[in-house]
């Protein structure tokens, strides 16, 4: 399966989350509701989730081995750089 869209929203708010991401899969099969976060490491995303009745949250959606995670983090992650930095230069203007 390749990542064939990433779309991101930028959240506005000061704050740990700084977007939410939709991503589609071979043009047929998308994910939303994937946070970009600015941890104590640094950015990294969280995958939809819900609250259950325990009150943990559970992923609704998530990779099954951590290449697949890493290639979906490495991906996503470098679009919202790319966004930052176009922001910026469209300010700059």
């Amino acid at each position: 399966m390749q990542l064939t869209d990433v779309r991101i929203r930028k959240v506005l708010k000061d704050g740990k989350l700084k977007a939410i991401v939709s991503i589609t899969f071979d043009d047929v099969f998308v994910v939303h509701d994937i946070k970009v976060v600015d941890g104590d490491k640094g950015l990294f995303i969280a995958m939809p989730s819900r609250r259950s009745s325990d009150g943990e949250y559970r992923d609704v959606a998530h990779p099954i081995n951590s290449d697949t995670r890493d290639e979906i983090q490495n991906t996503i992650l470098a679009k919202y750089r790319e966004m930052l930095d176009s922001d910026e230069n469209n300010s700059d203007e």
